[in-house]
């Protein structure tokens, strides 16, 4: 089949039809349809809007559902993104340095050259390319942790840095146990020193969330933020605001998720005064806290409250802002993910299924590598007026 992939889906079936020598008749036996249910689906004037459809046709032509859809949805990348995460759990493994192995005892690169893969890792995160981060975090954990085993004062930021990104990494993969692992290392070698305490706690108040830890994941970011407040807002640093911001913001979503109206309303006002003396379009601490990530965690909140009218709302309103073009391409669609619960949550499949497809553009990854994407798509799919684009990305995830 030439130029296969560039073929509508009807004629795909008839071609694999046509292979499988069946008439239109058979066919259409075979599937519980009439010949003219075949005809127009041929012909390109009947749509495949329904998952289960493709999958029945896919069956009786004896192919990959993937194939009526001119893509390969074979999990390969699936497979890779186990075996990466597979190599970060060894690399969070390994105690050479701290056990001086003969393996680890020869010198380790500089910490400017270190500080740069770090932060390029941070980069790639933000840009949602996670399948590329899986592959770096285990390099930049080993010299990180070479870096603060030759130079304890200069490595301790790259480690908590290292630890951080690789913490928010496994969070988004669904892997929370180690995850914590991760977040728990960034605590540990940052002890003592508040800042670098606080930074990391916001992983940790991720992986506490995402491991069902709601009361533990509000004390922990409370505790942190508040160790830092500065005494007096208006002559603090922006840096120091968009940490305790932050963290204010993972203690409010903890809170929603146990389910406290108040205190989620209380932690957020909070937030958003830190935000207006912050602005939008910053990055302090990898945080790109300001006020337009805070009207998206409002949002957030709003979905874990089962508030869903106000979190559309809330939505609609926030992405007119120029703040929201400034966010990175990850916050953006982690945002859109929540969207889309929102919507389904308000009974409206449609604007769930465009808020998803709007995602898949943003940061395809996002959708593609993130466990809790695959309920929200395959919800969305099931809707008879489901977009196409969402149909295809169903089957490529083998969600139904």
């Amino acid at each position: 089949m030439e130029s296969g992939d560039r073929l509508p889906v009807g004629r795909r079936v008839a071609y694999w039809r046509g292979r499988r020598k069946l008439s239109q008749q058979v066919f259409a036996d075979r599937l519980g349809k009439s010949k003219s249910w075949v005809d127009k689906v041929e012909r390109g004037v009947r749509a495949l809007d329904k998952v289960s459809t493709l999958q029945a046709i896919a069956g009786v032509l004896r192919i990959d559902t993937a194939v009526l859809l001119g893509r390969d949805a074979r999990p390969a990348d699936v497979t890779r993104c186990v075996e990466g995460v597979d190599r970060i759990r060894a690399a969070l493994s390994t105690y050479d340095i701290a056990l001086g192995r003969p393996a680890a005892r020869g010198p380790g690169l500089p910490a400017d050259r270190v500080a740069g893969d770090v932060a390029h890792a941070w980069t790639t995160f933000q840009h949602a390319r996670y399948p590329q981060v899986i592959a770096l975090v285990p390099g930049v954990l080993a010299d990180a942790q070479r870096c603060h085993a030759d130079d304890p004062m200069a490595g301790r930021a790259l480690l908590v840095e290292a630890y951080r990104v690789t913490a928010s990494l496994l969070v988004k993969l669904g892997e929370a146990d180690l995850a914590w692992l991760a977040a728990d290392r960034a605590m540990a070698t940052a002890a003592g020193e508040p800042v670098l305490v606080a930074a990391a706690a916001v992983q940790l108040g991720q992986v506490l969330r995402a491991s069902g830890r709601a009361r533990a994941a509000m004390s922990t970011a409370l505790a942190a933020a508040y160790r830092i407040a500065p005494p007096d807002p208006d002559d603090a640093r922006p840096a120091e605001l968009s940490l305790c911001g932050t963290l204010l913001v993972q203690a409010a979503l903890a809170a929603a998720r146990h389910g406290d109206d108040r205190a989620t309303t209380d932690l957020i006002g909070e937030a958003a005064e830190m935000a207006l003396r912050v602005g939008d379009g910053h990055d302090h601490h990898r945080t790109a806290f300001g006020p337009t990530a805070v009207e998206l965690a409002r949002v957030a909140a709003a979905v874990e409250l089962g508030a869903a009218r106000d979190a559309v709302a809330w939505h609609e309103r926030v992405i007119g802002r120029d703040g929201w073009r400034w966010l990175p391409a990850e916050h953006r669609a982690a945002h859109l993910l929540d969207a889309a619960r929102a919507y389904l949550q308000a009974d409206d499949p449609a604007n769930a299924g465009r808020v998803l497809v709007d995602a898949e553009r943003t940061a395809p990854a996002e959708l593609r590598h993130r466990p809790a994407a695959r309920d929200v798509v395959a919800r969305v799919a099931r809707d008879p007026h489901a977009p196409a684009t969402i149909i295809a990305l169903a089957v490529a995830l083998q969600v139904t």
